[in-house]
């Protein structure tokens, strides 16, 4: 005769947990072995790991001396690195975000001109990098929003800091930002002027002239004003806008070619 058990639902569930606590005490967890290391071996290892771009593990020994050694020399020095390790490993956002920590929390450090170049470069270097202004993508697409935040960090950097020695390349950066940004601006004008809206035509390009002087696009977007005046039947605006361009301009291809002038300067490389 066939004898038949029925097991309830809760006793087999009761009996799936105690296997799993039993398999718990089979297996035990992975043991730490950097559990009673100092901050200088934490730190040792970390820096190796640095120094031979092994980010992922370079991170993990940042973290772990950061957690168990909040303060003191070397936790303020993996901060630093932690930053440019998150980086270079791409995680952008967290790079960004170790910069602003370490500025934060350490205004006075003897290094924090660092951390204010490196955030700058960050940006600079980004996703939406300003490469992209020399290639054929069309500029109107681009957000201009990584270029403007580290046009003002570098900005910050130079202004707070002129003698740091990273206040040269600074400047050289800001020097091309500013020219790419006017050019940002200049082309979203001609691409609003091409398409018939010359209001915001003439809105980008006052804007342009207004907040990037003596920028290489300050030569269209001036005659990107006078045509959007001109097609808006603003005759004294636009009256200006040709005596201020043949000023500034007098042999300017665009009087005598218009807006079938030759590449651009961001296009010319």
């Amino acid at each position: 005769m066939r004898i038949q058990i029925k097991i309830r639902p809760a006793a087999l569930a009761a009996l799936a947990f105690s296997f799993v606590l039993t398999a718990c005490g089979i297996f035990p967890e992975e043991i730490d072995v950097t559990a009673d290391w100092s901050a200088a071996r934490l730190y040792t290892e970390a820096k190796a790991a640095f120094d031979e771009k092994n980010w992922g593990q370079a991170l993990k020994y940042y973290q772990k001396l950061e957690s168990r050694y909040p303060y003191g020399r070397y936790a303020q020095q993996a901060q630093m690195e932690t930053a440019y390790a998150h980086w270079k490993d791409g995680d952008v956002a967290a790079a960004l975000a170790d910069c602003d920590r370490f500025i934060k929390l350490h205004p006075n450090h003897p290094n924090v001109d660092y951390l204010y170049y490196l955030k700058g470069l960050i940006s600079f270097n980004g996703d939406l990098g300003y490469m992209g202004y020399f290639s054929g993508q069309d500029q109107s697409e681009r957000d201009p929003k990584a270029a403007l935040e580290s046009f003002e960090t570098l900005k910050e950097l130079v202004a707070r800091f002129p003698e740091s020695k990273y206040a040269e390349d600074a400047r050289l950066r800001l020097n091309y930002l500013i020219n790419a940004l006017a050019a940002h601006e200049t082309h979203v004008a001609r691409y609003y002027y091409q398409r018939g809206a010359y209001l915001a035509a003439a809105n980008r390009s006052q804007y342009a002239l207004r907040h990037y002087p003596g920028t290489p696009a300050q030569e269209e977007a001036t005659y990107l004003l006078m045509m959007s005046y001109e097609k808006l039947g603003i005759e004294e605006l636009r009256a200006d806008a040709e005596r201020i361009m043949r000023l500034n301009y007098p042999n300017s291809l665009f009087l005598t070619q218009g807006l079938k002038k030759p590449k651009t300067w961001w296009q010319i490389f």
